[in-house]
């Protein structure tokens, strides 16, 4: 069990809630907020293109390929839940506190 509130790792993965804010300078992760993390996103939330940023944001951001990153909920909306597979909670708390992101 993770010990913060927006990562879950469960039979399929580990899933990862988000609260994305598109079209900002660049794509970053800003803190948390109500429970998830929350990321700002260089792309527009055009023709699923905030999507793909955020595919390819965590793809470079966890060192594992964007086939292994999925949007399981909130394709559409500004929360949305990834799907990680082939990492584990742990390793990806690991790699975000020694980017920083994590205290």
């Amino acid at each position: 069990m993770s010990a913060y509130p927006f990562l879950k790792e469960t039979a399929a993965g580990v899933t990862l809630s988000l609260r994305a804010q598109p079209r900002a300078k660049k794509s970053e992760i800003v803190g948390q907020h109500g429970g998830a993390l929350k990321v700002k996103i260089a792309a527009p939330p055009v023709e699923g293109a905030a999507n793909g940023e955020i595919i390819a944001f965590f793809a470079k951001l966890l060192g594992i390929p964007r086939s292994s990153i999925s949007i399981e909920r909130g394709g559409q909306s500004r929360h949305k839940v990834l799907r990680l597979r082939g990492a584990s909670a742990a390793q990806i708390t690991e790699t975000l506190r020694k980017r920083g992101v994590l205290a």
